[in-house]
């Protein structure tokens, strides 16, 4: 396939995964909160195993360790930031959380904007190289599952029909084939291999900032072992990738 194939599929592939959410009308709720903590210690695994044995180290191969990388590296981490401060910004993982309507709103907003960027960083790795392009992919999707199972959840608990939640939900992922095109546009008049770094720092802000800390307050030796297991399978796997695909 082309360049251009991959970025579509990969987008059109992302945006169905917003739909994972409505599996949360269906599973108990006892079920699902012994599911979705261990997938959020997958998934932040994933994102720093993706950032520290993928993308810092393509980044360094193509812009020859220089300085930008690290400033865009650090820039990648404080827009994440940026975003959960001013926007009030928070990957809920809690599928029964009481929120407000305006908060609801808040969490399609910034979900928006977070897939725009990703589908950005994702475009950019697949032109860097197609293996970059579909591991970037996968450890986005890892993170995906657990935050849509919650937004939905969010959503319909904060009393949206299944159906507008379904819809608006959509919509929102749909951002990522938008910047996943405009990453393409603009690639004949800009290098857009920075958005590597700046990706691995998005990783590394919602990995270490935002899951982690859901992850480990807990007080049984039991449960915080299997939390520790998921976050290590998370990274073994990227590992693993990294050393099959050389």
């Amino acid at each position: 396939m082309t360049t251009l194939a991959w970025i579509v599929v990969s987008s059109i592939a992302m945006s169905v995964i917003s739909l994972v959410g409505t599996v949360t009308l269906v599973i108990k709720k006892e079920t699902l909160d012994k599911l979705l903590l261990p997938l959020v210690a997958f998934a932040a695994g994933s994102l720093i195993g993706g950032a520290v044995l993928h993308m810092i180290p393509e980044a360094v191969d193509k812009m020859h360790n220089s300085l930008a990388i690290y400033l865009w590296l650090l820039a990648g981490f404080m827009l994440f930031l940026a975003l959960e401060q001013f926007l009030h910004w928070h990957h809920t993982h809690n599928a029964t959380a009481d929120d407000t309507p305006p908060l609801t709103y808040l969490i399609l907003i910034a979900d928006a904007i977070h897939n725009l960027i990703g589908g950005m960083f994702v475009a950019a790795s697949f032109m860097v190289d197609v293996r970059l392009g579909i591991t970037a992919w996968l450890v986005a999707a890892a993170h995906e599952v657990p935050q849509e199972l919650g937004d939905f959840g969010v959503l319909v608990h904060g009393g949206w029909t299944t159906t507008k939640a379904l819809i608006f939900n959509f919509f929102c992922s749909a951002t990522f084939l938008a910047g996943g095109i405009l990453a393409y546009a603009v690639s004949d008049q800009i290098n857009v291999v920075f958005l590597v770094p700046f990706a691995a720092g998005n990783f590394l802000y919602i990995g270490a900032a935002d899951l982690i800390p859901e992850i480990k307050h807990h007080h049984s030796i039991k449960t915080n072992v299997l939390h520790f297991a998921a976050f290590s399978l998370g990274i073994g796997l990227l590992l693993a990738v990294r050393l099959v695909g050389g």
